[in-house]
Parts: C-alpha cells; sequence; structure tokens
C-alpha cells in the first residue's frame, strides 16, 4: 500500500512541477494539499497571490486544499503552535509523508526532516539537488504555464513581474539568477499543465512595490530594507 502524503504547495512553478513527479512516479498517494496564508490579507505568503484563484487551482487539480492561516507578522511560537495543530489534524487524516518542491537549501531541508520526524513523519523532496536549468526546460516542454507574481529588486527591476514564464524569459534573466529562482529571486502562479484539469482564469492587475525591514545583526546594525514588486492577479 502506497503511503500517504500531504503537498506543500505554494502555488509556483517548483510546486506544480514536483507535485507532476510526484503523480507520475506513483510511489505515494498525495491526498490533499497544505498552503500558508497571510490571514489578514486572504492572499499566498511572499507569492501574493489571491486565495481565490489558490481555491481554483486546487479545485482545477482536483485536490482538496488545508489553508494554514498565519498573522501577519507570526512569531516563531505562534508558527510552531499553528503548524503543530495542522499537522495533527494532517496525520488524523492517515498521512504519514509530506512532499516539497525545494531544490537546494539545505538547510531548510534539514528542518523540515527534523520537525517531521519529531512527529513521525516523513519529508519527501521530488526535485531535490537536480539542475534548476534544465528543471525550467522540462517544466516548460511539459506544457505547463506560469506567471512572475513577485520579484525581489535586489536581483531583478519591475519589469520582470507579471511576466509569463517561457524560453524569452530564461535568456532575459541576469546571469546571477536561478533558473527556476531558487535562492527567493522570484516568485510564480502556475495556471496551466498536465495536471490541471483546466487553466485557471485571471486577469493581470497593478504592480505594486512592498518594503520589509531587513534583519537587524545588531541594534546599531542599519540593513535597510528589502524591495519587492508585486503583481496582483485578478480572478476572472
Amino acid at each position: 500500500m502506497k503511503p500517504k502524503a500531504v503537498f506543500n504547495w505554494s502555488s509556483g512553478k517548483d510546486s506544480a512541477l514536483a507535485l507532476y513527479k510526484t503523480l507520475q512516479e506513483n510511489r505515494s498517494e498525495v491526498i490533499t494539499l497544505l498552503t500558508n496564508i497571510n490571514k489578514e490579507f486572504q492572499r499566498i505568503s511572499m507569492h501574493g497571490v489571491h486565495v481565490s484563484l489558490l481555491e481554483k487551482q486546487a479545485e482545477s487539480l482536483n485536490l482538496p486544499l488545508i489553508k494554514m492561516e498565519l498573522p501577519k507578522e507570526p512569531s516563531m511560537e505562534e508558527y510552531r503552535e499553528l503548524m503543530n495543530k495542522t499537522m495533527s489534524e494532517i496525520q488524523a487524516m492517515g498521512i504519514t509523508q509530506s512532499v516539497f518542491g525545494d531544490i537546494f537549501l539545505e538547510d531548510l531541508r534539514k528542518y523540515r526532516e527534523d520537525q517531521l520526524k519529531s512527529i513521525g513523519m516523513e519529508a519527501v523532496f521530488p526535485l531535490w539537488k537536480q539542475n534548476t536549468t534544465d528543471l525550467i526546460h522540462e517544466f516548460l516542454d511539459l506544457g505547463f504555464k506560469t506567471i512572475v507574481t513577485c520579484v525581489n529588486e535586489t536581483y531583478l527591476d519591475k519589469s520582470f513581474a507579471g511576466r509569463i514564464i517561457d524560453h524569452d524569459f530564461i535568456r532575459d534573466l541576469p546571469k546571477n539568477v536561478d533558473p527556476c529562482g531558487e535562492n527567493g529571486e522570484f516568485h510564480t502562479f502556475t495556471f496551466d499543465g498536465p495536471i490541471f484539469r483546466e487553466p485557471v482564469q485571471f486577469e493581470i492587475g497593478e504592480t505594486v512595490k512592498k518594503t520589509y525591514p531587513k534583519p537587524k545583526a545588531s541594534p546599531d546594525d542599519e540593513n535597510g530594507a528589502y524591495v519587492f514588486w508585486f503583481c496582483d492577479l485578478i480572478m476572472k
């Protein structure tokens, strides 16, 4: 019998490709999606996508969706409390695996594995250590379609927000930017592809600038702020 799994769904391209591979390999039975939501704004954390479009994605994927609603700036204690409650509910469904679309970040993988191991669950990483140039080309060749919803101005300018990822987009990326945005350079919303029953319909709204304070190494540290550009997507 295949183990039952929860899939950690960000709404973007890495999640879509990891879910595709999980379904193709047929080693786990994906029971539900799990997505972190900013409770105040009802948007996916960092991707900036409204929950209404997330729900349309889940509907087209034909999978149930669990939304973990987080406060605007949760403390680690609040996050752990919410996560523990959510994972208890997930385990009650007979789920023993948690699947992620991470590719490179060793410390994040270790954190996920340690947290899940402590409650008797296994972390699974279908894309781990694969070449990101190969992955993005595979993603496009499979027929997936995705749009950039957020860019980090440290790496990319405003013009990249709202672009559909295609081969021209990949060629336009600066050399210091990972083609899958694995270092947080950009985030996406995937709206069509082989795992979708039908495309998710939306219109492109305005692009807005948001800043977030950088963490300080010391009380006297003046690190400035991170600047992000968010392209709003509006459900049709």
